[in-house]
């Protein structure tokens, strides 16, 4: 059935970009067309046309947006994208050959507020935080592979000083280049919280399912069955106030991975509560400015995660996921059960999961997207590592994946720092709650109240979803 224009008007005020391809907008008094997701200043109602196609547009005389490019679009084709996707590339192979974000600017074609622009919305990163990160990379690889001197690491990886290579080690991995380079060794290690971290709130992460077969937090000890590049692995630490220990492993560089990803330490949180507070809501991070997103233990736990959680609710949920867990998982020490690796999701039938309380179309959307990771036609190591924009195209290509599903996923699992689960009750409550409405916002509502918090909508996200909540104790 065709869509009525206002329709289609109210889907370009929305900047709905799920509505691409679906029509095309033609701005008479500019003389340009584009799609409905186009983040330009927006038209008058009697000034649009709306078209099917781009060739309807460019017959009456209009030419294509150079912001949205609705031409390349619609052939499957985004030379934009591409071309940012090709220059990150290159500075995460060879960091010290960008000096600064100029150094990126120049390299790029584009204008600094349009690198600034195209970063943030492809990779949810300034240029400075993305280069940043690159030589966190480059010297982490460094550590390991090489005895070279400290020194030199920092300088092959684009460090100007050591003291300004262990401020930003530290930062954001939790210890410094000299005890990173001991994991190999095999020993526990500690990892130093940021200062004013919330720990409260992690044990709350950390024991969300009360009765969760794979991880289990008894008063500063938590445990949980994982899977540590791909094999069933125990992993345990010990939370205080400012450190976390954690035990032993053969691969202790990949649990330091995991355990990091559940502390959050490469998110920014301190830069979200200074712009909570510019805009006058710093009730919104009151009591817990510190506050971050505790990850997934993997992509394919979150992926899996994302399917069972669909539209219904929390308990339910977590049940599904622990009957799925001691149907297709490993059992290890202590009575827990790792998660089932995708080739064990893969071998199930429908039949399985419905007898578990799945619904026939749930239970066909877990055992399809493991397959698709089995066959090789779904990598969730290039999604963790690519734009932001890739991932979120490519899942939601997927069936049985949609924008909730999709923007969780994201955000809790491959750690992109700006997305919103629309839909997301949670979400819905808090900002219901925060700005003082008499309902609960709608899809259209949502998207433009969290606008104000780009680009750190992962983390307003998550203080919106403790914002009617409790404190921890």
């Amino acid at each position: 059935m065709r869509m009525s224009d206002q329709r289609m008007y109210e889907r370009v005020l929305a900047s709905d970009a799920s509505y691409n391809g679906r029509f095309f907008l033609g701005v008479l008094t500019t003389g340009i067309y584009c799609l409905p997701g186009c983040t330009a200043r927006k038209p008058k109602r009697e000034n649009v046309r709306f078209f099917p196609t781009c060739e309807a547009a460019r017959a009456t005389g209009l030419r294509p947006c150079k912001k949205c490019f609705p031409d390349d679009f619609a052939q499957g084709a985004d030379p934009v994208l591409e071309s940012i996707e090709a220059l990150v590339a290159e500075i995460r192979r060879d960091p010290v050959a960008f000096h600064d974000t100029r150094t990126i600017v120049r390299r790029s074609g584009f204008g600094s507020s349009r690198v600034f622009e195209l970063f943030r919305l492809h990779y949810h990163q300034t240029p400075a935080d993305l280069l940043l990160r690159a030589r966190i990379a480059h010297a982490r690889t460094a550590l390991l592979a090489t005895s070279a001197p400290l020194t030199e690491v920092a300088a092959n990886a684009g460090f100007e000083s050591l003291s300004v290579f262990h401020e930003h080690f530290r930062r954001l991995t939790g210890l410094t280049p000299g005890d990173y380079r001991k994991l190999s060794r095999g020993a526990s290690f500690t990892i130093h919280l940021p200062t004013g971290y919330p720990l409260p709130y992690l044990r709350r992460a950390l024991s969300r399912d009360g009765h969760s077969v794979n991880e289990h937090l008894a008063g500063d000890g938590y445990t949980c069955a994982t899977r540590i590049n791909d094999r069933p692995a125990l992993v345990s630490f010990q939370l205080a106030d400012e450190t976390i220990e954690v035990a032993a492993s053969p691969d202790n560089v990949a649990v330091h991975q995991m355990v990091s990803g559940l502390l959050g330490l490469g998110q920014d949180a301190n830069g979200f509560a200074r712009l909570a507070q510019k805009l006058g809501l710093a009730r919104l991070v009151r009591g817990r400015p510190g506050l971050r997103i505790s990850q997934t233990h993997s992509v394919f736990d979150g992926l899996l995660w994302s399917i069972v959680g669909q539209q219904i609710n929390f308990p339910f949920a977590c049940q599904l996921r622990r009957r799925l867990i001691e149907l297709a998982g490993t059992p290890l020490d202590h009575g827990l059960i790792a998660p089932p690796a995708a080739a064990a999701v893969a071998a199930l039938k429908p039949a399985d999961l419905i007898a578990l309380k799945f619904s026939r179309q749930k239970a066909a959307y877990v055992i399809d997207v493991a397959r698709l990771v089995v066959e090789g036609n779904l990598d969730l190591h290039a999604l963790a590592q690519g734009s932001a924009t890739r991932a979120e195209r490519t899942l939601l290509d997927i069936r049985g994946l949609g924008p909730w599903s999709v923007n969780y996923l994201m955000m809790r699992a491959l750690g992109f720092a700006d997305c919103v689960p629309y839909g997301d009750t949670g979400v819905t409550s808090g900002l219901q709650a925060l700005f003082k409405l008499e309902q609960r916002p709608d899809v259209d509502a949502t998207r433009r109240l969290m606008a104000v918090f780009a680009p750190y909508r992962s983390l307003a996200t998550a203080h919106l979803w403790q914002f009617n909540q409790p404190m921890p104790t």
